[in-house]
């Protein structure tokens, strides 16, 4: 059950992460797009910006608990010893 809960945390620690990385991509290229949207814009229309936007909000989701899950796989033997070797404690 201790392996459940870490990964569940560590799945949603990568939904939080994504979600910041998400806000601030986002709050700096409509800060672009609004400031010259000819510039910026590739020709295409807000519409077009906004699908984009909520294709882009599922894929960064489901890459963000992905990546978050993975990690935690990663680290729980590491953290846990998993292996069987005893457990040392290095604090440096």
């Amino acid at each position: 059950m201790k392996r459940n809960v870490y990964l569940i945390a560590f799945t949603v620690l990568g939904l939080l992460v994504q979600a910041l990385v998400h806000a601030l991509v986002e709050q700096w290229y409509i800060s672009l797009l609004v400031s010259d949207f000819e510039r910026y814009g590739f020709g295409w229309s807000w519409p077009t910006w906004f699908a984009i936007h909520h294709v882009l909000t599922v894929v960064f989701i489901v890459l963000g608990g992905g990546a978050g899950f993975l990690a935690g796989r990663f680290f729980w033997p590491r953290l846990y010893h998993v292996d069987g070797r005893p457990r040392t404690r290095h604090w440096l």
